[in-house]
């Protein structure tokens, strides 16, 4: 379960959450007005306390507005405005005893009645007579009503907002979009229930773009760091071990009968000569070659090929791989292990946690020797908020290795969210304690600064956290991610949001394929306002997105963003920037 992200608490792993908060990453691509941290590690947001309060009550939307006097529709009084105004409070009366139908007709007159000049009480007229279509469930008309009342008031929140929810059941998801859109603007993100309402449709919208554009996608290689990060987090995988001695191309032997298994012409082990030169694009066909021709390789062969295929992001490719390695009991059980392990991983990607769970049980039931195992399902009951269970796993793998710096780390930060999410001081500073045993253990375990980093941050601890990322750059200065979470650093501790884009620049310039950098410079170009430059950061990440479930995720983002230029075309509303 490697990826190039940290690993995140229940809610978060590939799926949207923001560590924590409660709110999702759409809403820091509606600008929140404060900088952002993305990731496992603390973030601070301008929305977040409206959240814990839980917002407006959701009855105020429901009825109309004005009072409900008594009186006959069209009542004689002195002026026209006078006499709509009285037709509309009995449209009132009528629409709180559930007469639909005639409050209707109530309204119906006031919008006659009323001077043309007199915008607000027209506007008003007209919400009123939407809300009773609403109750009617008649939706194209609330909608054309509401947008009636919106030409004559551009930011009647009431008239956007049920407008909106009529879009959404006549499935008009853009429009949908853009009018709740307005609306959190518009209620400085206060209220619970337009939150959720563009929360609802920005994971449709990002659900169906992600499903037609996945399924056409080309296929793209992730970079060398990224491969070569993946391959570190396995101890007990037999294909990503260097080739032996007996292995060896014809030109590196001495001794006669050392080519032996070369003389087989075995796809697969051309295959892993081009893994030891990191020239990955051929991994594949030549692995297929050994498949076709049933070597003696071929079940290391189609493992190979079905890591590579989740690797591009092809799961629908891989998965009949991993299947056929799995039902060979005549082969290898570190091979089996570790394709259970790979589904596992891709199972838990797609949502699927019990089928993920139950492939980590029985790679556990075959090679219950095997430390990998204990260590992908630690981070997948990390994923699960199965806290207990997680480090009785990383105690497992460390059992078994106990040079597993990695287990090491992972247990640490599995204890820490443990206790910071249980909001218990006494046992941070345990675990905080146990980061830095580790890394005083593990020197060289980049991973151990990466975490400990993260629960410094969350201790608001920021110089010291920086100086574990700067650890972390000493030992692996080609990991982009490290960059990305350095300069978000910046953002939150000294909001130098210069610093913050040249670090994330840097990342970039590292690893152009590391979408995580893409996503983050766009999160914070909408921070700033500038919302054509985000939206061509979420397409870039976008297009390097490894599975559908991150790629809806990043359309969430974009359309998000996108949205808020139809917005402030539209109504010129414009959300708090940096």
């Amino acid at each position: 379960m490697a990826a190039s992200k940290p690993v995140e608490a229940a809610g978060g792993g590939g799926g949207g959450g923001t560590g924590g908060t409660g709110l999702s990453r759409w809403q820091l691509a509606l600008v929140l007005g404060a900088p952002i941290l993305l990731g496992a590690g603390a973030l601070y947001l301008w929305g977040r306390r409206a959240a814990r309060r839980g917002g407006k009550g959701a009855s105020e939307r429901k009825t109309p507005e004005g009072r409900a006097s008594p009186g006959p529709c069209g009542a004689d009084f002195h002026s026209p405005l006078d006499r709509a105004q009285a037709a509309k409070n009995k449209g009132n009366k009528y629409f709180k005893a559930g007469k639909y139908e005639q409050a209707i007709q109530c309204y119906t007159e006031a919008i006659s009645l009323c001077p043309p000049e007199k915008n607000l009480d027209l506007s008003t007229f007209y919400q009123n007579r939407a809300a009773a279509y609403e109750q009617l469930q008649k939706w194209t008309e609330v909608a054309q009503d509401c947008t009636k009342a919106v030409e004559l008031n551009p930011k009647y929140v009431k008239a956007l907002f049920r407008r909106a929810k009529a879009h959404e059941k006549l499935d008009n998801k853009k429009e949908c979009l853009e009018d709740v859109t307005a609306v959190c603007i518009l209620e400085a993100f206060q209220n619970q229930q337009s939150m959720l309402l563009a929360d609802k449709v920005l994971k449709l919208l990002g659900k169906e773009k992600a499903k037609e554009k996945y399924k056409n996608r080309e296929p793209l290689m992730p970079s060398p760091q990224f491969i070569k990060s993946y391959f570190s987090s396995f101890t007990d995988d037999i294909i990503s071990q260097p080739l032996l001695k007996g292995e060896k191309s014809d030109e590196d032997k001495d001794k006669e009968g050392e080519a032996s298994e070369v003389k087989e012409n075995s796809g697969y082990l051309r295959a892993k000569q081009y893994m030891e030169e990191e020239n990955y694009d051929k991994i594949i066909s030549e692995s297929t070659k050994e498949i076709e021709a049933k070597g003696k390789y071929m079940a290391e062969a189609l493992l190979l090929r079905a890591t590579f295929y989740l690797l591009i992001g092809n799961a629908n490719a891989a998965k009949p791989d991993l299947d056929q390695v799995i039902s060979m009991e005549d082969a290898n059980v570190k091979l089996r292990a570790n394709a259970l392990i790979k589904r596992g991983s891709m199972y838990m990607q797609q949502q699927q946690p019990v089928l993920s769970t139950q492939d980590f049980n029985m790679a556990a039931d075959i090679d219950p020797q095997n430390a990998d195992v204990y260590h992908h399902r630690g981070q997948l009951k990390i994923l699960l908020d199965q806290i207990e269970e997680a480090v009785e796993d990383f105690d497992e793998c460390i059992r078994l290795r106990p040079d597993s710096a990695l287990a090491q780390a992972q247990k640490c930060f599995a204890l820490y969210r443990q206790a910071y999410t249980g909001n218990n001081p006494l046992p941070v500073q345990v675990a905080m304690k146990g980061f830095e045993d580790v890394i005083k253990k593990f020197p060289k375990c980049a991973e151990g600064y990466a975490l400990y980093a993260q629960a410094l941050t969350d201790q608001q601890q920021f110089g010291k956290a920086d100086e574990m990322y700067d650890k972390c750059i000493d030992l692996e200065p080609d990991n982009a991610t490290t960059y990305v979470h350095k300069g978000l650093l910046q953002l939150q501790w000294k909001q130098d949001l210069d610093k913050g884009l040249e670090l994330i620049s840097k990342a970039i310039e590292i690893d152009n394929k590391c979408d995580f950098a893409y996503e983050t410079m766009g999160t914070i170009e909408v921070q700033r306002g500038n919302l054509d430059k985000a939206i061509e950061m979420f397409n870039k990440a976008i297009n390097l997105a490894k599975s559908e479930m991150e790629m809806a995720h990043l359309y969430s983002l974009c359309d998000a963003a996108y949205a808020q230029t139809e917005v402030a075309k539209k109504y010129g509303l414009k959300p708090p920037t940096l």
